[in-house]
């Protein structure tokens, strides 16, 4: 994969030693964070992370007379800064080639909570809402497959599995208009002995049949909505997203219109207008599968954290980790009764999405009527 890849080392061993160096001459800003481990009502664990240094500061009082903030009003906005528009040397990990051009790079994350985040942007200044491409995806999937099967050397060991996901929408989390997609180590988003014996990524857990037909799989113990289809790598590009699409339109079809059969050829099914998906989604990628969790709202607050409480979430949710930056949301998560916490997960991860519904089997629809 790293000849797919265009790169002259394995891809673990190039990202590694590049964040090691960024994190040394401070390049980068690592944030440390506490780790548990919450479950929904039906058992499902989810890793929590607490990150108070990524909170945001309270708003000040301002000081200034109305004819300073009516000036300051008239003055044209910055635009926002792009990291992906021209990625700072210290931290990108390489560009990879697709027909012999520079297609997409690979960047460090500059603001991580997990070692060796890193990201795939596109080159060009594509739009994050737009349907991703073929490209995009088999660079994804090749930088998964890259970084599974680097073999042990005599100074270096495999770095295991990678788990890649993607925000799309304003209610999916994404926090750049360029588009790109993210990848952490799934070793490393286990960092401790505890988090390691106990952690499971949720797209792992996603293989009950949603569909009579088509390669639709779901975790039925989530209360949200949610599908996953399996990938194996003799996909083409074009097999892989076909995958991808499949996910689309049963995310669209399932959120908007719950109670009707789904085909994936219906031609009413419209995922895109005038360039951009017409719904917010997470999705989630491991060599084994690609996961999409349609989303209606960004984040919610947590009962009994405070006022100003508001607990935003993104595509890691395919990951079972969620992350939480205010002490009162950390407390109520952790510190309460285990049925209370399960409840009110089980009510975050609701809020965040659609109601779970699958399309059972002809049987199972016969022994329902």
């Amino acid at each position: 994969m790293e000849s797919v890849l265009g790169l002259r080392e394995p891809l673990s061993t190039l990202t590694s030693r590049k964040f090691r160096e960024a994190y040394k001459r401070k390049d980068l800003v690592f944030s440390e964070t506490l780790l548990a481990t919450i479950r929904s009502q039906k058992g499902v664990p989810f890793q929590l992370r607490y990150c108070p240094a990524l909170a945001k500061k309270p708003a000040t009082t301002t000081t200034k007379t109305q004819k300073d903030s009516t000036e300051k009003e008239k003055q044209p906005k910055k635009p926002k800064f792009n990291p992906f528009a021209n990625p700072a040397s210290e931290l990108l990990i390489a560009e990879i080639l697709n027909k012999g051009e520079a297609s997409h790079n690979l960047v460090l994350n500059k603001y991580p909570v997990i070692h060796n985040h890193f990201i795939i942007s596109t080159k060009a200044n594509k739009p994050q809402t737009a349907v991703l491409e073929e490209d995009d995806l088999i660079m994804t999937y090749a930088c998964l497959r890259a970084w599974t099967e680097q073999q042990e050397t005599a100074t270096q060991t495999p770095r295991g599995r990678l788990f890649s996901f993607f925000n799309s929408g304003e209610h999916s989390g994404a926090s750049q208009a360029h588009r790109h997609l993210q990848f952490l180590p799934v070793e490393d988003m286990a960092s401790s002995d505890d988090e390691k014996n106990g952690f499971e990524l949720l797209i792992d857990r996603m293989t009950a049949s949603a569909h009579p037909t088509l390669p639709l799989y779901q975790d039925k113990s989530l209360p949200i909505l949610h599908f996953a289809t399996p990938l194996q790598p003799s996909l083409s590009a074009a097999e892989l997203h076909s995958r991808y699409m499949l996910l689309l339109r049963a995310a669209l079809a399932s959120s908007r219109h719950p109670g009707r059969a789904f085909s994936n050829d219906d031609k009413a099914i419209n995922i895109e207008s005038n360039g951009s998906t017409v719904f917010s989604y997470n999705l989630a990628m491991t060599t084994e599968r690609m996961a999409i969790c349609p989303r209606r709202q960004e984040g919610t607050s947590i009962p009994g954290a405070g006022p100003d409480s508001f607990v935003a979430i993104n595509g890691t949710i395919l990951g079972g980790t969620l992350m939480v930056k205010d002490e009162g949301e950390w407390d109520v998560l952790t510190q309460r009764q285990e049925d209370d916490s399960s409840a009110i997960l089980d009510g975050l991860l609701s809020s965040l999405g659609y109601p779970l519904v699958s399309w059972p089997a002809s049987e199972e629809v016969s022994a329902a009527l």
